[in-house]
């Protein structure tokens, strides 16, 4: 079968897996905040002078809306919001350091958003000085945040350098003048590689731009160009995503309609082109949608077997504690997930009346773990095995069974021990790791839940 014949075949709504159960998934009945309390403290008292903790703090205010963004955001030129905000992540941060049993050690901190740089740089100081103020940072601990190349300033890059902070991503998307008004985008090339020469220069040793593919309006020599562009200006990591049309969630995304948007065969080929292109210009693929020069760290632990897949995306490093600070943000400590409030007004309102701003979670069951570890094994290696007798349960089964159509299609090569990932399969990820999806074939969504793989 063709790979644009096996493309039409796959092109199905399938989750991005950055978790198992995927949120839609999650029992919450069997949730509650003394549950996630517990569980925090248990695993933190395991693992935090071995691994340490990862940090995950959402700043969600942008001063405009970026169309195809599917991330929860508010939007405001009003700055006064920020310094109100802080303060609430700060207390959130005291509510979680007095559930712990010593300092935490901080090995992986991000800043998301939202734009974390609409955040005057004194105000990131404040935030940052007062999560440090109560904590360890790790030998090789990894702070990363994310900037809009309009609005990421010199005096930007020198507070959070100061902190600690050595890789920066960039949102690109697209050059191409027509899609950057579609999405309501807008970024130049000169803004583009002026921040990422300054950020080099006040000692960021990565730096990663988002590319997406499949945007309304999208030309395949509009996408050349840009790659072009990119190439000239070479970072450290390329995010090459495919863009998730989802306007039952994002309504922002009804400024354009299905005509915009390039066709299943087009948006396979935009794709195509653009992996070619990327591996041309000497970028290795690491994992799913993730290009990476051979010097940058997900490139070594991709070949070390150290990669690792969590709410934040792909990282080089594991720690079995993920908090979630702001509104929105999911917590895991691999035995349960925690997501807060998902309005800023009620977060902050949650947060100074002294409780964990937590509305819903999960609590993963021995099913779940399992197919939890084969989902994050293929996400990240590109195989897995299931050599121990425990593991071989009905839902694992029965997901094999599945396995059997892909493998048929070329996409995974099975054994009894285990599943490697084909070169072909590396381009379904998604709808690999959804056969062994067993919450979602034991309820089969009524409506469409997630974007299309593809």
């Amino acid at each position: 079968m063709t790979t644009n014949k096996l493309v039409e075949k796959y092109h199905v709504a399938a989750p991005r897996y950055t978790s198992y159960p995927t949120v839609p998934y999650w029992d919450t009945d069997n949730f509650d905040t003394e549950k996630w309390v517990s569980s925090v403290s248990e695993v933190f008292k395991l693992s935090n002078s071995s691994d340490g903790i990862s940090l995950y703090i959402h700043l969600p205010f942008c001063e405009s809306l970026c169309t195809y963004c599917g991330c929860n955001t508010r939007i405001t030129k009003n700055h006064t919001v920020e310094l109100p905000y802080i303060e609430a992540v700060l207390k959130e941060w005291q509510l979680y350091l007095e559930l712990l049993s010593e300092k935490p050690v901080i090995r992986e901190l991000h800043l998301g958003g939202g734009t974390p740089t609409f955040f005057n740089p004194s105000n990131l100081k404040l935030l940052i000085k007062g999560i440090l103020k109560y904590a360890r940072v790790h030998k090789q601990a990894e702070f990363s945040f994310e900037g809009h190349p309009a609005n990421t300033t010199v005096e930007h890059l020198i507070a959070l350098n100061k902190l600690g902070f050595k890789r920066i991503s960039l949102g690109i998307q697209d050059f191409n003048p027509k899609v950057q008004q579609a999405i309501n985008r807008v970024q130049t090339v000169k803004e583009v590689k002026e921040i990422t020469h300054l950020a080099r220069a006040y000692g960021y040793n990565s730096v990663n731009y988002d590319l997406i593919y499949g945007l309304p309006l999208q030309t395949m020599d509009g996408l050349i160009s840009t790659i072009e562009k990119v190439l000239k200006l070479r970072p450290d990591r390329i995010a090459f995503y495919g863009y998730a049309h989802v306007p039952w969630v994002k309504p922002g995304q009804r400024r354009y309609t299905e005509a915009d948007l390039p066709s299943s065969v087009e948006r396979q080929n935009l794709y195509e082109i653009g992996r070619k292109l990327l591996k041309e210009g000497g970028y290795t693929e690491i994992g799913m949608d993730h290009f990476t020069l051979q010097s940058d760290s997900l490139f070594k632990a991709e070949t070390t077997g150290t990669l690792h897949r969590n709410f934040m995306g792909y990282t080089h490093q594991y720690s079995k504690l993920m908090i979630g600070l702001g509104v929105s943000s999911i917590s895991d400590t691999w035995n349960a997930f925690a997501q807060n409030v998902k309005k800023v007004e009620d977060y902050i309102g949650i947060v100074n009346s002294g409780q964990l701003p937590v509305f819903k979670g999960h609590i993963l069951n021995e099913e779940d773990l399992v197919i939890r570890k084969h989902i994050i094994n293929i996400m990240c290696q590109g195989y897995t095995s299931w050599d121990l007798p425990e593991e071989r349960n009905e839902a694992l089964e029965e997901g094999l069974k599945r396995m059997r159509w892909l493998a048929q299609d070329g996409l995974v090569m099975l054994s009894s021990a285990g599943l490697h990932v084909t070169p072909l399969g590396k381009r379904f990820l998604r709808n690999i790791c959804m056969t062994l999806d067993a919450r979602l074939w034991e309820n089969q969504p009524q409506s469409q839940l997630f974007s299309v793989a593809g």
